[in-house]
């Protein structure tokens, strides 16, 4: 798939950072830079103003001792020793009598050692003393080297230094520089755009691709609405689950219109400075206002759109409220028909706060569901394409091994099977590279280096038989594609189903469900008279399936017609539920007698065809994997026929799915 590319907006800011040559710097961030230097210099050096060194020989040195002009001595281990000139006798070495007072004389010298050097001033304080004079301060110090005064003075201000140029490098990516930090960062996509995605190229989401055409084609020609009257939406919110297509379908938004199309992700209002996410949202309309006709892009926006007061979080959380705030004031602000039209995307509708999605703002919730069969094939052929293929794929056989995948998860399909092809040095994708691939991402990774004992192998397969053979059995479960017990991803053993894709589930279908998950551990119980925890997962899902049968869906004898389901999300956070104590009770004795009831179920029908399970155990033993062929060979063809072999059957003739849109419309009609 194409990708589309994106373009920066102008950054008019001469301060910072220069968007269309990260390489080059503002003007005005290098005069920064010089103007700090210069401060540092000019403070941290200043020319030593209060100290004056004079460098003697040692003949010359000690003729001002002798000379009593000296009041101090210091004497250092490198054979150097320092004088300190009397005030009164500044005049008389240096010159300068007005600054006699201010002005710090110091001479120095080199000694021939610090042993004569100390008997030499141990000889003068000594004839000093008898002359009734006071005696000269002499100190013994170590010496400082180069290396040591530049640790010292030098290295900290370098640190200082880098660390304000990091910073201002830092802000400055944030937008702008230091004086852009509140500038949106919005991506604007170019109507001239190469390899740019367009309606074309979104296979399925036909009332999702309707609902957002009828918005491109108003910016194209809003005389056609508005002369009736009528206002177009002011935005657009895209719901669905992941990998559905959301942004897809706002990039071939981008790629069809021919106006300015900003785009952002929710996480790009909020960042460590407080009131920068309000900030970048009036930047964000302000910019959008003066290109209008023009549409807005916020992906995930559940990052700064969640419901306010929920939880009892703050700091960040009143940012992020703030953040919230002003764009509900945004959005209610321009006129109706400005021409700015907003879209955005999320998997988490429920969190948002009301007032987003109220009529005026939000007008419209486009819902991009899973793609069903049909969607599923369109998928398929679109992504195809680039791929050289053999005779043996089949697009219907692939789109029905494939329920539940979305589209992200279709591309990945083609995609892996391709790598496996390639990685067994083929010349083409075959129909075994994409089971392959199936198996990869549903799995996980097969690992053939997981060492397993005899024992485990053969509780492994009776587990899994249990599970085949009761799905096989059984009119709502799911029937069987295949059963492996070799260790795949954090699975020591696993079962491929074919859900049936259905619309409504009633109870008779989740008890079937229910008994066919319970199956493994039945088959443990019933012919290895023991438990292992290989039932971990099944057990997870039984019991919330039971659960929500009993708290949501209302189906359990003593709970009938009663559903504790929160669609609002209030209760997340709650430390509450919405049922006391006995109803409570309640929920937990009717979910285990459920489950009971199944498990009991499912001990009956493996004690009834304990022959067919072992066959089917010992055939997973030997040949560690089985397909539904072999189950029906010892269990018999199911006399049942999903809604997926329907369609199939009944659409035998589509074997060949051409992409040409007007093909694809025709035989969905012909569907109809």
């Amino acid at each position: 798939m194409a990708q589309q590319q994106s373009t920066q907006p102008t950054n008019p800011n001469p301060f910072g950072n220069n968007p269309d040559n990260p390489k080059k710097k503002g003007i005005g961030g290098w005069l920064f830079y010089l103007f700090l230097f210069g401060l540092l210099i000019f403070f941290f050096y200043p020319g030593n103003k209060n100290k004056v060194e004079k460098d003697l020989s040692y003949t010359q040195f000690t003729s001002y001792i002798e000379q009593d002009m000296v009041e101090q001595l210091t004497v250092y281990d490198d054979n150097s020793a320092k004088a300190t000139i009397r005030p009164e006798q500044h005049n008389v070495v240096f010159g300068t009598p007005e600054r006699a007072q201010e002005v710090k004389g110091m001479l120095s010298t080199q000694v021939p050692s610090v042993e004569e050097f100390s008997k030499y001033t141990d000889d003068v304080n000594a004839r000093r003393k008898k002359a009734g004079l006071k005696p000269i301060d002499i100190k013994y110090e170590k010496s400082k080297d180069i290396w040591y005064l530049l640790l010292v003075n030098i290295v900290p201000w370098i640190l200082i230094i880098g660390f304000f140029v990091y910073m201002s490098r830092g802000i400055g990516s944030m937008g702008g520089g230091i004086f852009g930090v509140g500038k949106a960062k919005a991506r604007i996509f170019d109507k001239d755009q190469k390899d740019k995605v367009t309606f074309k190229d979104v296979a399925g989401l036909e009332g999702a691709k309707q609902e957002v055409e009828e918005i491109v084609a108003f910016l194209k020609n809003p005389d056609k609405y508005t002369s009736l009257g009528g206002k177009i939406p002011k935005g657009a919110l895209l719901v669905g689950p992941p990998g559905t297509g959301k942004t897809l379908l706002a990039k071939a938004v981008a790629g069809e219109a021919d106006v300015p199309f900003f785009s952002m992700s929710g996480s790009d209002f909020v960042e460590m400075f407080v009131g920068v996410g309000a900030s970048r949202v009036r930047d964000l309309f302000r910019q959008a206002k003066e290109k209008a006709p023009a549409i807005i892009f916020i992906d995930e926006i559940d990052a700064v759109g969640r419901a306010r007061g929920k939880g009892a979080i703050t700091g960040g959380n009143d940012e992020r409220e703030s953040t919230l705030n002003q764009l509900l004031t945004e959005m209610d602000g321009f006129g109706t028909n400005s021409g700015v039209i907003i879209l955005a995307a999320t998997n988490r509708a429920e969190i948002l706060d009301p007032a987003l999605l109220r009529a005026g703002r939000f007008d419209r919730q486009i819902h991009v569901e899973l793609p069903d069969l049909q969607e599923r094939k369109e998928i398929f052929a679109v992504h195809l394409k680039p791929l050289k293929l053999d005779s043996t794929v089949d697009v219907n056989f692939l789109s029905k091994q494939t329920p539940g995948f979305s589209g992200a998860d279709i591309a990945n399909v083609c995609n892996e099977a391709a790598l496996i092809a390639a990685r067994h040095d083929r010349q083409t994708v075959g129909k075994q590279d994409f089971m392959d691939a199936v198996d990869r991402i549903v799995g996980g990774l097969e690992r053939k280096n997981k060492i397993l004992t005899d024992e485990e192998k053969r509780s492994i397969a009776y587990h899994e038989a249990g599970h085949a053979t009761i799905s096989w059995l059984l009119r709502w479960a799911n029937p069987l594609v295949k059963v492996t017990i070799v260790p795949r991803g954090a699975a020591l053993g696993a079962a491929w189903y074919l859900p049936e894709e259905r619309q409504l589930t009633n109870k008779e279908h989740i008890l079937d469900e229910l008994c066919a998950l319970l199956g493994g551990r039945a088959a443990e119980q019933c012919f290895l008279h023991q438990t292992s925890t290989g039932a971990l997962n099944d057990l997870e899902r039984a019991t919330k399936q039971a659960f929500a049968m009993v708290a949501y869906y209302g189906m359990s004898d003593k709970l009938k017609d009663i559903s504790f389901y929160d669609s609002t999300g209030r209760y997340e956070y709650a430390m509450t539920k919405p049922y006391s104590e006995q109803t409570a009770q309640v929920i937990d004795s009717e979910t285990s007698a459920i489950i009971s009831s199944q498990m009991a179920r499912a001990k009956q029908i493996l004690e009834e065809h304990a022959e067919q399970h072992h066959r089917i155990a010992e055939m997973l033993i030997e040949r560690e994997v089985i397909t539904s062929d072999d189950v029906e060979s010892v269990l018999g063809p199911r006399p049942w026929k999903s809604r997926g072999d329907e369609i199939i059957d009944d659409n035998a003739a589509l074997a060949e799915i051409n992409t040409d849109n007007k093909q694809d419309n025709n035989t969905n009609s012909t569907e109809s």
